[in-house]
């Protein structure tokens, strides 16, 4: 056996005050500058820097949060990528919604703006048809229909439903009004259309 120079287990009488004989510990296991004892009783210095072998590390500043910091290959990095916590997305058309690049906390929510999701009932929607869970009802009870007769007028007009009316069903236009008669110099006066009242 190799002769050691180091004491590295003290028995006074029948008691044992110090035995290094059965520790494990290395110099990488403790931090660098601490001063202690290896097993075999020689008194060293840790080497331990918390260093770790970031060749592999993919991160980029982008991807950490901002103003966070880590290292990669040696180099310091500063995170940029902003916190958006907990964020609100309100639908109230089809039209897609963009979402911001950022990290967000999960606590955010996306909805139906309340005003649209209130119309989202059975009674406002055609039977048997489902938007977004609602069943619909409506099956046109209530809704009044018109058929309605129009005179062509030389100016345009808008075509509307009687008061009490929901809709036309129908419009039924006249022909364009053409009458022709005699005039004082012995032809034909050609009058077409029909001047609308006033």
């Amino acid at each position: 056996m190799a002769n050691n120079p180091y004491v590295n287990k003290v028995i006074y009488g029948s008691e044992t005050l110090i035995d290094l004989t059965g520790d494990d510990v290395t110099r990488s296991d403790v931090l660098a500058g601490i001063k202690f004892h290896l097993p075999s009783g020689e008194d060293t210095e840790g080497t331990c820097t918390y260093d770790a072998d970031t060749s592999d590390a993919t991160a980029t500043a982008a991807e950490i949060l901002d103003t966070k910091t880590a290292y990669k290959n040696g180099s310091r990095l500063v995170g940029s990528m902003p916190n958006r916590g907990a964020v609100t997305l309100e639908i109230d058309n089809l039209s897609s919604k963009s979402i911001q690049n950022g990290y967000h906390d999960g606590s955010g929510t996306a909805a139906i703006k309340s005003s649209e999701a209130a119309k989202i009932i059975p009674g406002n929607i055609k039977d048997g048809i489902q938007i977004l869970g609602v069943t619909g009802s409506y099956t046109g009870e209530g809704v009044t229909a018109q058929t309605k007769s129009v005179t062509p007028y030389t100016t345009a007009q808008e075509i509307l439903p009687d008061q009490g009316y929901d809709y036309l069903a129908e419009v039924d236009i006249a022909a364009i009004a053409y009458v022709e008669t005699d005039n004082a110099a012995g032809g034909k006066t050609a009058t077409i259309g029909t001047v609308a009242p006033s």
